[in-house]
């Protein structure tokens, strides 16, 4: 009986925990929403791209598409920065 108790609570807690992760992998990262202000989230460029194309891929699922729109828009200025950097010196 306890041993059964015990797999009936594993699987709820397994349960649960795939929710949960799945929720959070589904959520707005409110960060590059300009939702939250997040001084301390200090990101290379490269990790800033590589988060606003993940972002992105959420789709609509996720953002509104005038958030979307503005993601998009942080993707190309990051673009052009990047590329402005990479400009041999003058």
């Amino acid at each position: 009986m306890k041993k059964a108790a015990l797999v009936v609570m594993a699987a709820f807690v397994m349960t649960n925990t795939s929710l949960a992760l799945a929720i959070e992998n589904m959520s707005k990262n409110e960060c590059l929403t300009i939702s939250k202000n997040c001084k301390d989230e200090v990101d290379s460029i490269q990790q800033q791209i590589t988060k606003l194309n993940a972002e992105i891929k959420k789709g609509t699922k996720v953002y509104t598409p005038e958030e979307l729109k503005a993601l998009h828009q942080k993707l190309k200025d990051i673009n052009a920065t990047l590329k402005t950097l990479n400009k041999p010196g003058k």
